[in-house]
């Protein structure tokens, strides 16, 4: 049985993550959104995040959560992995298939799309590995805000890939699909960069963006895992 999660949003964030244990969501209800971000900015102030991620990037996700736009969440240096993944490390952790890019300029906030889209460097493959003290990832929208997006790892390709609307993006574990999605539900994105810098005050060359992922999460498990997309581009990891 999941612990209760009581006291502050704050408090139970800190807490479970110090103690590597899930708490029972659902609470909170008085939290806004603006609270739960700055929850999330004092967990790791005041150090500057290495790149973003963003989350809840599709219409159904977002009118299941009682949102209009996606979310974000910082990522850290020591989020980020090579090609080995250790699992005990995580609380609870699912996969996801992404697609990343690694800015080439500072994109300032109110800066639009069009001005944005010059910021664009490389696109590589990526897996979001989620993690999350909400037992089951139940949780409500402040809940998860303030947990970082269920921010956990992520993993960076390191070849160069297209962003081709037309492709796919699949996660594959020892060999077997778990998941997949179109790369078009990504969205622009330019678009996705203007926006993100509007909310966090600008984004720096040499940040990462992890663009959201078009697939359903799934439970991580040991093995060989293999994100795959455009182009026959391939992304490979060792999850133990």
């Amino acid at each position: 049985m999941p612990e209760a999660a009581t006291g502050t949003l704050a408090d139970v964030v800190a807490d479970a993550r110090a103690r590597h244990v899930t708490v029972a969501g659902g609470g909170h209800a008085d939290v806004t959104l603006d609270e739960a971000l700055r929850i999330q900015a004092d967990a790791y102030a005041p150090r500057e995040p290495v790149g973003w991620k963003l989350g809840l990037i599709s219409p159904a996700k977002q009118e299941q959560m009682g949102i209009d736009e996606p979310l974000y969440g910082p990522i850290h240096a020591e989020m980020l992995h090579a090609d080995e993944v250790d699992l005990s490390t995580f609380i609870q952790p699912r996969m996801e298939p992404e697609l990343a890019v690694v800015l080439a300029a500072d994109v300032a906030a109110g800066t639009d799309a069009h001005e944005a889209a010059a910021a664009l460097g490389p696109f590589f493959l990526g897996v979001d590995v989620l993690d999350s003290i909400w037992d089951g990832y139940r949780f409500t929208l402040p809940e998860v805000v303030a947990d970082g997006l269920s921010g956990g790892g992520f993993v960076l390709g390191e070849r160069v890939v297209d962003f081709d609307r037309r492709a796919t993006l699949s996660l594959h574990l020892d060999g077997r699909q778990v998941s997949s999605g179109a790369v078009a539900d990504l969205g622009a994105p330019a678009e996705r960069l203007a926006w993100l810098a509007e909310r966090v005050g600008g984004l720096r060359a040499g940040q990462v963006v992890f663009l959201g992922s078009p697939a359903a999460a799934q439970p991580a498990a040991p093995g060989t895992l293999e994100a795959r997309g455009p182009h026959g581009s391939a992304l490979l990891a060792r999850l133990r």
